[in-house]
């Protein structure tokens, strides 16, 4: 029996995302008015109305992605992500052209910009999204000045808010142990999806039961009090949803507090809703939650709030990471920025070049105990580079852009890309100081004791598959070289083929997962040419040319077991034909299934 899908109706939609031109009127009375501080609430006005529009539509998004998982329209989740994810550009590119325009010498009018931020903050006082309009503010200024760039934070103003706590945004079940089905079944049902759920009760039965095993650890006993706490949000991503939340125990007599994090992971398949997975281990949700994959859409509002449930779920990640994987990708630059600076001056490290090979496209530096690996990319290539032909710095970047706005499929490290940073000099060592200012001669200048950045590109940091072949035990070495068979399959569902296939662009994280984190070599699967092993070879054919039955020599794996590990597990990567099927698939405009999350947590084979 086929589960009935309602689809959305185009015209809804459109209206529903549509982002209008900037309000003529105000902006005719902000050029042809005479008086600054006319001038100055105009303006003002001007750019909270562009942000309102921009908020308004980027809250209507996860509905309709709600929506969407609902009526089971796959191509319409993905639409929905590549609109959201260009928004807040779009609205800040409408407003530039007119106020240059019509207000050239607003780009040098100092005192006019202070009077209209502070009519901007007076107008936004006490409103929950302060912080973000206040971001957007700035964003629109440094569009306009080219100034640097730096962290601004509202909360930090004249309106200083508390920092944020989970509890707000959280529905509490209290219960007893053991977990019944009948819990978990009214917790599903008041999920609010509007679908037919093809088993509820055999989902809850299985559910439970994963809870159960997860909580055997801590020590329960029957009869304990337990506080299930989900997220009053759904989260909603490509062709998947989930409930998140935790599992709490009381503290006794022998047994402090405990608590799992709890994901609930939902498919709408053609015949109903089911439960595919539980997952309650905090490494385990990074998977679902990573900055690898499309960031999810979440219902509820309260960006704060959830980015710190987030955090506490999974506090191996850094705190601004979380933002971005709910779609809040400006205050999470805001918030890594900020994280970076906090880490410099906490543990006073100089920045130094990151371990591992020194990249012949990218220069990537690192302090020893920060969670992230800053990169510029040279002006030109270094003598190793592999290739004829450079295409240059601008396009090397629309690469690592491109990388940012598609779904990375959980193998790809998502990029966050500032313009005009500006660091202080004090934070480089003389080494690295020295190769920035030799080999960025377009992108990096020193200016009055600081560096200043045309572009810095800032990602997680990993361990180079390498070093961390050569130090790991050996599971762990044959589990990661697993782990690269899967992210090179997942990039392919993506469309992206690495035509580097070298282990050396490739890290493994904290919770042991390969991810590509270079891209200065990464195409179209659907423009490369597949070749199979007994093809002639020619010199001079044109294009990206591949041949499978080379990938293990190029990847750079010399321990012989390990090769033979990576073949056994992913014989088909060696084989032409799973690489044309990939290519006629993602021509005829399909969906892949990209798993987030281990296979084993599945509730069914």
């Amino acid at each position: 029996m086929t589960a009935t899908a309602h689809p959305l109706d185009p015209a809804d939609l459109d209206s529903a995302i549509r982002i209008a031109e900037p309000d003529a009127d105000l902006l005719d009375a902000l050029v042809r008015g005479e008086d600054p501080d006319d001038q100055a609430r105009i303006l003002a006005r001007v750019v909270l109305a562009a942000f309102d529009q921009y908020y308004a539509v980027s809250r209507r998004i996860p509905a309709l992605a709600k929506a969407a998982f609902e009526a089971r329209d796959w191509a319409l989740t993905v639409r929905l992500s590549k609109i959201r994810i260009g928004l807040y550009t779009t609205c800040i590119d409408q407003l530039v052209p007119p106020l240059k325009a019509g207000l050239p010498e607003l780009v040098k009018h100092e005192q006019l910009w202070q009077r209209a931020e502070a009519e901007l903050l007076a107008a936004i006082a006490g409103r929950y999204e302060a912080d973000f309009a206040f971001a957007f503010w700035h964003s629109l200024r440094r569009k306009l000045v080219d100034d640097e760039w730096r962290p601004v934070s509202y909360d930090s103003g004249p309106a200083a808010r508390p920092p944020a706590t989970a509890a707000p945004i959280l529905d509490t079940t209290v219960t007893t142990l053991p977990i019944r089905p009948a819990v978990v079944r009214d917790i599903l049902a008041s999920a609010g999806l509007d679908a037919t759920w093809r088993d509820l009760d055999g989902d809850a039965a299985l559910a439970a039961a994963a809870i159960e095993a997860a909580l055997e650890p801590l020590g329960p006993r029957d009869g304990e009090p337990a506080r299930i706490e989900i997220a009053r949000s759904g989260f909603f991503r490509n062709r998947g949803a989930c409930l998140i939340g935790r599992v709490k125990l009381r503290d006794r007599g022998d047994m402090p507090m405990r608590s799992i994090p709890l994901l609930i992971a939902l498919l709408n398949e053609d015949d109903g809703l089911v439960v595919d997975a539980v997952l309650t281990d905090s490494d385990e949700l990074q998977f679902a939650f990573s900055s690898t994959l499309a960031n999810y859409h979440a219902t509820n509002p309260h960006y704060h709030e959830l980015a710190r449930l987030l955090f506490e779920l999974m506090p191996k990640r850094p705190l601004g990471t979380q933002y971005s994987c709910i779609g809040f990708h400006h205050l999470g630059k805001v918030a890594v920025m900020t994280e970076i600076l906090a880490e410099h001056q906490r543990s006073k490290e100089r920045l130094t070049t990151a371990p591992g090979f020194k990249g012949t496209v990218a220069i990537a530096f690192t302090m020893p105990s920060s969670a992230y690996v800053l990169k510029i990319i040279r002006d030109h290539p270094t003598d190793d580079y592999k290739f004829d032909y450079f295409d240059g710095l601008d396009a090397v970047l629309r690469k690592y852009n491109l990388v940012h706005e598609i779904d990375r499929a959980g193998s790809m490290l998502d990029n966050i890309i500032y313009s005009n940073v500006k660091l202080d000099r004090t934070m480089f060592a003389p080494d690295l100081l020295d190769e920035l200012l030799e080999a960025g001669i377009g992108t990096v200048t020193m200016e009055r004791g600081a560096l200043v950045f045309r572009h810095l590109i800032v990602q997680i940091k990993l361990t180079p598959l390498p070093l961390y072949l050569g130090t790991a035990k050996p599971d762990d070495a044959r589990a990661a070289v697993v782990n690269l068979g899967d992210c090179i399959k997942n990039n392919a569902a993506a469309d992206i083929f690495n035509k580097d296939l070298d282990g050396r662009n490739y890290g493994v994280s904290r919770i042991r997962k390969v991810y590509l984190f270079d891209y200065d070599a990464v195409e179209p699967l659907t423009a490369v040419k597949v070749r199979t092993a007994d093809a002639p070879r020619s010199t001079f054919e044109d294009g990206v040319v591949f041949r499978p039955s080379d990938m293990l020599e190029g990847l750079r794996i010399d321990d012989p077991s390990l090769r033979r590990a990576f073949r056994d597990a992913h014989p088909e990567l060696l084989q032409a034909e799973y690489w044309q099927g990939m290519q006629q698939a993602l021509r005829a405009g399909k969906v892949p299934r990209v798993m987030n999350y281990p296979a084993a947590r599945r509730l069914r084979a």
